[in-house]
């Protein structure tokens, strides 16, 4: 037991000492970025962009569908470029957004909370799915309401979806949620 004290120690040590010493290089990785307010590429980006958009403009009579929609898309460029100039995204060298993906909450908005919602929604459509599955398996025309949905019946699950942590959060502490290993198939090979 006490070997094993000793042991656990010794890692909590060694991971801290490569913890401390290791930082000074994850903060010399972010050294070549600089808000893209601050880039003078992102600028020259934006700059060059709209530039192209407006002598494409040019080509159209003002007023026709072809003009409006250039127009539209000037608009929506600009946006683009202030939502990223405004946000406090890092843009590297190339004049170009760079994503922070290593956990800092300072950057929590850049890649974990789209992260976090995307898992969100495919657990969703999964426990969705899962239900309607499920609801269809006895029926008569199993089969046939896989191939065809029953709208109705989906809607329901949609409907009710929202909440599926903690609807699977409570078919896991029941035991509803995995299967018994002896209702699981096993191939003969």
């Amino acid at each position: 037991m006490m070997k094993i004290n000793r042991l656990i120690l010794y890692i909590i040590l060694f991971t801290s000492i490569l913890s401390f010493s290791t930082n000074n290089l994850v903060q010399a990785e972010f050294n070549n970025l600089i808000p893209c307010k601050e880039s003078k590429l992102f600028n020259k980006r934006l700059e060059s962009t709209i530039k192209k958009l407006e002598t494409k403009l040019s080509k159209y009579e003002v007023g026709s569908n072809s003009y409006l929609a250039i127009k539209k898309t000037i608009d929506k460029t600009n946006n683009r470029f202030h939502k990223y100039m405004e946000s406090g995204v890092l843009c590297g060298k190339d004049g170009l957004p760079h994503l922070i993906a290593d956990g800092r909450l300072s950057h929590a908005g850049e890649f974990i909370v789209p992260s976090l919602l995307f898992l969100y929604i495919s657990g969703w459509i999964g426990w969705v799915g899962r239900g309607y599955l499920r609801a269809i398996k006895n029926t008569n025309k199993a089969i046939e309401n896989e191939i065809i949905i029953d709208v109705p019946l989906a809607l329901k699950f949609m409907s009710s979806g929202f909440i599926w942590p903690l609807s699977a959060f409570r078919e896991y502490t029941n035991g509803e949620l995995l299967m018994k290993d002896s209702e699981v198939t096993i191939s003969p090979r």
